[in-house]
């Protein structure tokens, strides 16, 4: 990658005392995602939109009340979820949410979280993108596993 390709994706991660299928739960289930959301970005999503395949769609409401569409472009049960958001009925700007989830054992799991604006085409987000930095996406993993590991 250049430098300013670089510039642009954040990563964290960390390991987790649960068992990868646990926490994938947290992350597949969109309804959850406000619980863990470090960016405190998130606000709501309707119960019954699991994940269950790349083509999904589920809709969020972020804390500024707006409605997003979330396109699940990667998937792989238990272990990978991306997504591209956008507003609703309009093409996606190129900013891509991904979390890998490692097993360990059984009982541990080593947790990814990425943020990729590499591709993002419109400038007017390109500030609140900069924003999401590899602290931010660790606040989110720290409090996933507080979550996961509290029901482990």
């Amino acid at each position: 990658m250049s430098e300013d390709q670089d510039a642009r994706v954040a990563t964290a991660s960390r390991e987790i005392n649960a068992p990868a299928a646990a926490i994938f739960e947290l992350i597949a289930d969109p309804s959850r995602q406000p619980e863990w959301d470090g960016n405190n970005n998130l606000s709501e999503a309707a119960p019954g939109q699991r994940v269950r395949s790349a083509g999904d769609v589920f809709m969020m409401r972020i804390t500024r009340g707006a409605l997003r569409e979330n396109h699940v472009v990667e998937f792989e049960e238990g272990r990978r979820i991306a997504w591209l958001p956008s507003e609703p009925g309009k093409p996606t700007p190129g900013h891509l949410w991904r979390w890998e989830l490692e097993p360990l054992d059984e009982r541990r799991t080593l947790v990814t979280h990425t943020y990729d604006w590499t591709n993002l085409t419109d400038p007017a987000r390109f500030e609140r993108a900069r924003q999401t930095t590899s602290e931010r996406l660790r606040a989110s993993i720290d409090r996933l596993a507080a979550l996961a590991e509290a029901n482990a």
